[in-house]
């Protein structure tokens, strides 16, 4: 599914997004705030300390997740693209990290290491 503009137009003005990773028994984990961008319409975040534990390992394992902003508040799939990112969309994730948080605030978010963890979240429908 892709994200109408109404919801884009909640989500790229946010400093930030909370996700809760859906756990196995359909229960949701805590509210994480984390950074987030936008680049052709998907909705991508990136962690700067890949770890399995954490939001991002369990979001790597569940898959499913909820995600807020204010005025906004969906169920989401979890896509891992880092590793298999073409240059392109991993270039413009980084140019979207450093439009929105400038460029000292992104620096930690356009590494290798971090451009690797990069997940895009697809809204259920």
């Amino acid at each position: 599914m892709i994200w109408s503009p109404d919801q884009l137009a909640l989500i790229d003005p946010a400093t930030e997004l909370e996700i809760a990773v859906r756990q196995a028994d359909g229960g949701l984990h805590r509210w994480t705030p984390i950074w987030v961008v936008s680049v052709e319409g998907q909705v991508y975040v990136r962690t700067w300390y890949r770890r399995d534990s954490g939001w991002y390992g369990r979001a790597r394992r569940s898959r499913q997740a909820r995600v807020r902003v204010p005025g906004l508040k969906a169920d989401v799939s979890i896509e891992d693209v880092g590793t298999k990112a073409p240059d392109s969309l991993r270039s413009g994730i980084d140019d979207a990290y450093r439009v929105k948080y400038g460029s000292r605030g992104a620096e930690s978010m356009i590494t290798p290491a971090a451009q690797a963890t990069s997940l895009r979240l697809a809204p259920d429908r």
